[in-house]
């Protein structure tokens, strides 16, 4: 019942989508829980308000993982153990009281199309957006994707008619540190189900050293494909978003370079996004945003080491968004310290609402 009470309270702040699923009282779900449970879409925040969801809370129960918890959520382990001082992934202590960090910051882009933050492993899709045309040619209709372009100016260009209404959002897989996952634009080329994989030679090769044997190709109904059952493709050359065989992957830096979703996610993505809509990479360790007057940042593991520091790069952030003057440095410096990638308070003074 305690599960129960806990989602209903995030049904409050949030556009829920998808119907209410009853949460077992017992520790764990199958898989058939995760494959239905609820879908959220935040309304767009208004006027300079960057900030979406509210953060809940959550009695971990006998039997309890950070992996499961944060799936069910909608999360992942390391949100969780981040927002809750490091706590250990697979044995949490039974009856302690977490933070479930289902509150975001948008990142600093138009508010339109697939925008995924490196740092964060977190992807936002703006619903509806534009998409570009597609140009059929030849007697199988295929052709070229025209890239539908960004909307230019404000960044809060969701407020023009028939721009997007809601954001959805996902916990995501990325490459590891070898096999970074880029920054950069892209459109929606594609989208297969039950994709074969046809494995590039380099991953076979290294396949091939560590396990002594490789797959040439793996097959759309192979339970152990990597892709999932669903891929949407990108122009980004050899780059896609897809599900995962693995779903623990997600929220860690483990694949060749590709974004993986939970099975749920990357189904429920695959039948809302369409090809044409435009996308983009972006690399924002630390976000500064607005709820009404209150200014809060959101900082994250610099992943892929791209900056020689993030309180450097943080107060260089503030300076150029013209907030320096409105920061209390010393909340600053200790958020960036503390990395929990949970939305904070740092104007002088007590935080709205007697938060923490």
């Amino acid at each position: 019942m305690k599960r129960f009470i806990d989602i209903a309270i995030r049904i409050v702040p949030v556009l829920m989508l998808a119907a209410l699923v009853a949460i077992p009282v017992h520790a764990g779900w199958t898989e058939e829980e995760f494959e239905h449970r609820p879908l959220f879409a935040y309304p767009l925040p208004h006027n300079k308000d960057d900030v979406i969801g509210n953060l809940i809370t959550y009695q971990l129960q006998k039997g309890d993982t950070l992996l499961d918890v944060g799936r069910w959520f909608g999360v992942t382990a390391k949100e969780i153990s981040n927002a809750n001082g490091g706590i250990d992934w697979w044995s949490p202590p039974a009856g302690k009281q977490i933070i479930l960090p289902d509150e975001h910051i948008l990142p600093n882009t138009p508010h339109v199309g697939i925008v995924l933050n490196i740092p964060e492993m977190r992807l936002y899709y703006y619903f509806p957006s534009p998409t570009g045309p597609i140009h059929h040619k030849g007697k199988e209709g295929k052709g070229k994707v025209t890239p539908a372009k960004f909307v230019s100016g404000k960044k809060h260009s969701h407020v023009m008619a028939g721009g997007p209404s809601v954001v959805y959002t996902f916990p995501v897989g990325l490459g590891r540190f070898d096999w970074k996952t880029p920054i950069g634009d892209f459109t929606v080329r594609g989208k297969t189900k039950n994709p074969t994989w046809v494995v590039p030679k380099d991953i076979y090769d290294e396949h091939l050293e560590r396990d002594g044997e490789a797959e040439h190709v793996v097959y759309g109904d192979d339970p152990d494909n990597p892709l999932g059952h669903y891929r949407i493709e990108l122009t980004l050359p050899q780059y896609a978003l897809h599900g995962t065989n693995v779903p623990w992957g997600v929220g860690m830096t483990v694949s060749h370079g590709c974004i993986r979703l939970y099975p749920e996610d990357i189904e429920r993505l695959f039948n809302k996004v369409k090809v044409g809509t435009p996308g983009m990479f972006v690399y924002q360790p630390v976000k500064f945003g607005w709820r009404g007057d209150a200014l809060y940042v959101e900082v994250h593991d610099d992943v892929y080491g791209m900056y020689a520091g993030l309180w450097a790069y943080a107060q260089k952030e503030a300076d150029r968004l013209g907030v320096q003057d409105q920061v209390d440095m010393q909340k600053l410096e200790k958020a960036v310290e503390q990395k929990t990638g949970v939305p904070t308070y740092i104007m002088p003074g007590p935080a709205p609402g007697g938060e923490s």
